[in-house]
């Protein structure tokens, strides 16, 4: 393959930051398709960022020759559908977060995905970057001791309620958007998959939460928290923070590092400002030359099925906890 072709299904906010943008900085790969229900819709985006081919329905798309990859930035609960039927049409896809509507539609997918030769990530787009990984080589490594409490906050302001981010018939809530983050965050810094003791819930609607705090605890003793929102005081609250035996380890801004970011240290009393090399670079265009290495050469996925899986399970157990009850999947039109 000398060039991966990626086809992106609708017409989302946030696919020019997330797919046009590094795609036109990432060597090899090219957006050559969209598709949407709304023909002047898709023209109009087409136009705008120069993408040579409009679909008329996510069918027809899938159904191009010349496309290899799926890009899905669809509603929460359009995620497994369509990408079930990417994978089953033969396209790479690339699946924005969360992964599913819930873990069982996840595992469904993952086996779907199991079955194929085609790769399938979900683009928790921060893990990739090297601010991320740093974080997590610190950890890894030793230097704070043993892990013992990690907290992880993506809190923004979002008071927007007609948002699909808020539709439950679209699988939208604060956990389901920011939260799922927070939660992807917290696990990967512990390093293990916590079990959930309680979570407190506030809600824009019924069971459509707006914000959402959860008491996580580890198999090796650990504690966590994660705080999510889309709605909240304070408005704004992104951050991760692992304390050890021997020291603490503290990141504003984990998931945005390349917008601005603060890595600090404290070990023995003594705290230090790290800066990590290539932190300037999108965590996006890290993102998709990860996907294009594992389409290309089969490089391993940071964020794959099994991975998803685990995360939607903690998003599931959340809820419950919370008296919200899971979401489900919606139902695609035509």
């Amino acid at each position: 393959m000398t060039t991966l072709r990626i086809g992106t299904l609708g017409a989302a906010r946030i696919t020019p930051a997330a797919l046009i943008k590094p795609a036109r900085e990432v060597d090899g790969v090219e957006v050559v398709a969209v598709a949407a229900r709304d023909h002047e819709r898709a023209a109009k985006f087409a136009t705008k960022h120069g993408i040579p081919r409009v679909h008329d329905s996510y069918e027809a798309l899938l159904a191009d020759p010349e496309v290899d990859a799926i890009y899905n930035p669809l509603p929460n609960g359009l995620h497994g559908v369509w990408t079930i039927r990417a994978l089953e049409a033969g396209k790479h896809v690339l699946c924005e977060k969360p992964f599913t509507a819930n873990a069982a539609e996840a595992e469904a997918v993952a086996a779907v995905a199991a079955g194929t030769d085609r790769v399938l990530m979900e683009a928790f787009h921060y893990r990739y970057h090297p601010v991320a990984q740093h974080m997590v080589d610190i950890i890894r490594g030793g230097e704070i001791g043993d892990v013992q409490r990690v907290e992880t906050n993506l809190c923004i302001p979002l008071p927007l309620p007609k948002d699909i981010r808020y539709r439950l018939d679209l699988a939208g809530g604060a956990t389901m958007d920011t939260g799922c983050y927070a939660i992807h965050m917290n696990r990967t810094l512990a390093g293990e998959e916590p079990e959930v003791l309680s979570a407190t819930a506030r809600t824009a609607r019924p069971q459509v939460d707006r914000w959402m705090r959860a008491e996580l605890r580890y198999p090796s003793g650990a504690s966590g928290t994660m705080t999510c929102a889309l709605w909240s005081s304070p408005p704004l609250k992104l951050g991760a923070r692992v304390v050890g035996s021997d020291g603490e380890v503290r990141v504003f801004n984990l998931t945005g590092p390349h917008l601005a970011y603060r890595m600090t240290l404290v070990r023995g009393g003594h705290k230090e400002r790290i800066r990590v090399d290539g932190a300037k670079t999108s965590t996006y265009t890290y993102q998709l030359r990860a996907f294009l290495a594992a389409v290309r050469d089969g490089a391993p996925i940071l964020t794959a099925p099994a991975d998803a899986i685990a995360n939607m399970r903690v998003v599931d157990a959340v809820y419950t906890a919370s008296g919200l009850g899971l979401r489900q999947p919606s139902t695609p039109r035509g």
